[in-house]
């Protein structure tokens, strides 16, 4: 079984920042995707949400990387994570707002569960997913093993309080959605 690190954050900013993963777990379930096939683009209808993906990796510290603040309607797919449409958990990260703008994932709490969520990949192939859950909980409680291990696609920010004093959100907003078919 694999031992799961505590959520921490990425950096502070004076402002609003979000939580990243730190020691990021790579999920041996997934399959390794045809050499090269990556995810392009996310696309949420119900947000009105259209954004490239770039691909993420861990820093040298052990924390995943995150998507840069200068580019806030980009968000990330973990590169350790299964690609989107293959068997295994997928991950994609964005943040919510920069110090001064909202960003990709700042409407990622009101999607609903039934909701579609598609992702283009480099191969051709648009992979459509629905929403099962969405969660928002304490950075201290994240769930990594139903986050890095379980079959899907999750999209990861951060939410609830901001925490001042500690420069960061007290919560996590995780959506997880279920592979519905791909094209």
């Amino acid at each position: 079984m694999a031992k799961f690190s505590r959520v921490v954050v990425a950096g502070a900013v004076t402002g609003l920042v979000m939580v990243a993963f730190g020691n990021v777990v790579r999920s041996q379930q997934s399959a390794p995707a045809a050499a090269g096939v990556v995810p392009k683009s996310l696309d949420i209808p119900s947000l009105d949400l259209e954004a490239p993906l770039i691909k993420l990796g861990v820093t040298k510290s052990g924390e995943m990387e995150l998507p840069p603040y200068s580019k806030p309607k980009v968000a990330g797919w973990y590169k350790g994570s299964a690609v989107p449409g293959d068997k295994g958990a997928s991950v994609i990260v964005g943040h919510v707002d920069t110090q001064t703008e909202p960003a990709v994932f700042y409407k990622l709490r009101q999607l609903r569960k039934g909701s579609v969520v598609r992702v283009e990949r480099s191969d051709g192939k648009t992979v459509e997913y629905k929403v099962t859950a969405i969660e928002q909980i304490d950075k201290d409680r994240f769930p990594a093993e139903r986050v890095y291990e379980q079959d899907g696609l999750r999209l990861v920010t951060c939410g609830g309080r901001f925490d001042y004093d500690r420069h960061e959100y007290v919560d996590n907003v995780i959506v997880y959605a279920s592979l519905v078919s791909d094209a």
